[in-house]
Order: C-alpha cells, then sequence, then structure tokens
C-alpha cells in the first residue's frame, strides 16, 4: 500500500470513482452522482483535462481524463 502523497490536500477532492477498490458500489450519493462526504479523492494536480488523484481509503493513484476543458487528445480536423 503506498503512503498517501504528501503534497495531498483536503481542500482540492475530487469525486471520481476509484478503479482499484471500487468503494462506492454500494453508496445512494455516489449512485446519483452527487458528492458525499465519503467517497471523495484527493486531486494531487491536473494537466489540461487530465486529473492526477489518488484514493485515500485504499491510497491508489491514477490519471483520469474529464473530457473538461483542454483535453490532450488529438487536434480537431479541419473540414
Amino acid at each position: 500500500m503506498l503512503p498517501i502523497d504528501p503534497h495531498a490536500d483536503h481542500g482540492r477532492r475530487a469525486w471520481v470513482a476509484c478503479p482499484a477498490c471500487q468503494d462506492i458500489r454500494d453508496c445512494a450519493d455516489c449512485a446519483e452522482r452527487r458528492n458525499c462526504n465519503d467517497h471523495w479523492r484527493y486531486l494531487l494536480s491536473n494537466t489540461g483535462s487530465v486529473l492526477h488523484l489518488q484514493c485515500p481509503g485504499c491510497t491508489h493513484v491514477w490519471d483520469h481524463e474529464s473530457g473538461f476543458g483542454a483535453t490532450r487528445g488529438a487536434p480537431a480536423r479541419g473540414r
């Protein structure tokens, strides 16, 4: 198990399902896509629309493409 990132800040959070522990399975708030008090993730940083996250429960670290703002995907083709 990894330690919590030393730069993790409780004030910078995101509500995204953890791909490792899936702790949101039985949560009514998460099922309705509401921010609950238990299943938030540390938002360590971001690069454009890619969020760099850590789960405080299982300490898994991963990147999540939010699709919001400037994406890192291929540029749009001209018409």
